[in-house]
C-alpha cells in the first residue's frame, strides 16, 4: 500500500522490460491512499502548498482521462448536497477517482477534476428518483494527499473532502499564447501548412517510438484478421503531442482505452455464443423446435440439468477469464493518468502498444505451427466437412451464421 512517504520516490522509471513491467505489481502497481475505514477525521490547520480542499466523489473502478466529457445522474443524498455546496460556492467542480478493487474506502492517488458545465433538475419528472443530470468537462488531474473527513464514508450523511493538488491538463496557457500572436487572414494558409508540418517532423524520439510500435500493432492486426482492429489510416492520424488537443496524446489514450473496451465485449461475445450453440442443439433437437420456432427468451428452469449447469459454468468462465482483463484495461488507463509528465505517458503507452502486439505475434506464430499445410489429410477432410456444414445452415438461414468482422471505429478524422 503506497502512503504520502511514497511520493518523493515516485521517480521517472519508464522503461520496462519483459518481467518488470509497470503492472508487475498487480493491484498494487498504481498507488492507492490508505482506507478511511476506521480512520478519524482530520482538523486542517494548514495545507501544503500548491494543494486545496475539493470534494471527492469516488466512482468505482472507472478510469477517466482529461479532455473528456461525461453525465452523470444525482441520486445519493449526500451527492446532491455536494452539487448543491459547489453550485453555492461557485467552483462547480470536485475530484474523481478510481476505488480500490478488493479494499473498500480506498482511493487511488491519482484522480481526475470534474468541473460541471450544465445541470437539469429532473426530481419532478423521475418521483425524486434522481435529483439532477449533469454534464462535465474532465479539465485536469488532481493528485489526492489526503481524506480529511473520512468518516464521512461509512456514515453517508455527508460526501467526502481531499486536500489535493491539481494539474491544469486544459492547454490554457497555450491557447492565449497562440491567441496573442494569431496571424493576419492573409498568412493563415501559409502558417496552417507549416503549423502541420512541424507536428509531423518536430517529435520527440519517444512520441517517434509509439508510432512505429503503433504502425507495427495495426499492421499484425490486418495480417492476423483480428475482430476488433485499428483501421490503417489511424497510423497517419495518431495524436501524441503534448497536451489534450486535437494532436494530443490524450487523444490517443482515450482511443486505446476504448480498444480494450471493444476486445473484452468481444471475448465475453464469445462466451456467450459458445452457450447459444449449445442451447439451440437442445432447443432443435430435443425439442424438436425448427429455427422458426425459436424462442427470443427461455428461463433457466426450462433448460435441461446439463444446460443449466452449462449457464453456471459460463458465469464461472467469465468470472475467471474476464474479470482479470477488466481489471487490467483498468490499471493500465490508472497507471498513465499517475505518471508524471508526457515522455511517461508516452513510454507507458508504448509499453502496451508492445505488449499487445506480442500477445499476436504469439498467436500468429500458433497459427503458422497449425496451418493448414501441416495438416494431415484426414484432418483437412474434416475441416472440408465442417465448412460445407456451416455454408448448408447459411443458405438456409440458419442461426449459426458466423458473426461479421468489426473494425474498431472512433473519432471519424482518425478511423474510417
Amino acid at each position: 500500500m503506497a502512503t504520502d512517504d511514497d511520493d518523493e520516490n515516485d521517480g521517472d522509471e519508464y522503461e520496462y522490460d519483459e518481467y518488470e513491467g509497470p503492472l508487475a505489481n498487480g493491484i498494487d502497481s498504481v498507488k492507492w491512499l490508505p482506507t478511511v475505514i476506521g480512520d478519524s477525521d482530520k482538523e486542517v490547520t494548514s495545507i501544503r502548498d500548491g494543494s486545496e480542499i475539493l470534494p471527492l466523489f469516488p466512482l468505482g473502478g472507472l478510469v477517466y482521462t482529461p479532455n473528456s466529457e461525461h453525465v452523470l445522474n444525482i441520486f445519493e443524498p449526500r451527492y446532491r448536497q455536494m452539487y448543491t455546496d459547489i453550485l453555492m460556492n461557485g467552483t462547480k467542480r470536485f475530484v474523481v477517482t478510481m476505488s480500490h478493487p478488493s479494499e473498500q474506502g480506498s482511493f487511488a492517488k491519482t484522480g481526475v477534476l470534474f468541473e460541471l458545465e450544465d445541470l437539469k433538475e429532473v426530481s419532478e419528472q423521475t418521483a425524486d428518483q434522481i435529483k439532477y443530470i449533469c454534464n462535465h468537462k474532465v479539465t485536469g488531474r488532481v493528485k489526492l494527499h489526503r481524506v480529511i473527513n473520512p468518516s464521512a464514508w461509512e456514515a453517508r450523511d455527508t460526501y467526502l473532502k481531499v486536500e489535493g493538488e491539481i494539474t491544469d491538463d486544459t492547454d490554457k496557457e497555450n491557447s492565449e499564447k497562440e491567441e496573442d500572436t494569431s496571424p493576419s487572414m492573409d498568412e493563415t494558409d501559409i502558417y496552417g501548412a507549416v503549423a502541420a508540418a512541424k507536428r509531423i517532423t518536430n517529435v520527440t524520439p519517444e512520441e517517434k517510438d509509439v508510432r512505429v510500435s503503433f504502425q507495427a500493432l495495426v499492421n499484425l492486426q490486418h495480417d492476423l484478421e483480428e475482430d476488433v482492429r485499428f483501421t490503417r489510416a489511424s497510423v497517419d492520424s495518431l495524436a501524441v503531442a503534448d497536451g489534450s488537443g486535437d494532436d494530443g496524446l490524450w487523444q490517443s489514450i482515450r482511443l486505446w482505452q476504448s480498444y480494450a473496451e471493444q476486445r473484452l465485449m468481444g471475448r465475453q461475445n464469445e462466451l456467450q455464443m459458445d452457450f447459444q450453440e449449445k442451447l439451440q442443439e437442445f432447443l432443435l433437437g430435443e425439442k424438436g423446435m425448427s429455427d422458426e420456432e425459436l424462442p427470443s427468451a427461455i428461463g433457466f428452469q426450462d433448460l435441461s440439468p446439463a444446460l443449466q449447469e452449462e449457464v453456471k459454468d459460463l458465469q464461472k468462465r467469465m468470472a475467471v477469464e474476464l474479470e482479470p482483463l477488466i481489471l487490467e484495461s483498468t490499471l493500465t488507463m490508472q497507471k498513465i493518468l499517475e505518471a508524471e509528465d508526457h515522455k511517461g505517458r508516452v513510454n507507458l503507452l508504448r509499453y502496451f502498444i508492445d505488449n499487445e502486439r506480442n500477445r499476436l505475434n504469439a498467436k500468429k506464430t500458433l497459427q503458422g505451427m497449425f496451418s493448414p499445410t501441416t495438416l494431415s489429410a484426414e484432418t483437412v477432410d474434416e475441416a472440408d466437412d465442417d465448412e460445407k456444414e456451416k455454408k448448408k445452415k447459411t443458405d438456409t438461414g440458419g442461426k449459426d451464421d458466423a458473426p461479421p468482422t468489426s473494425i474498431f471505429m472512433d473519432e471519424p478524422d482518425a478511423f474510417q
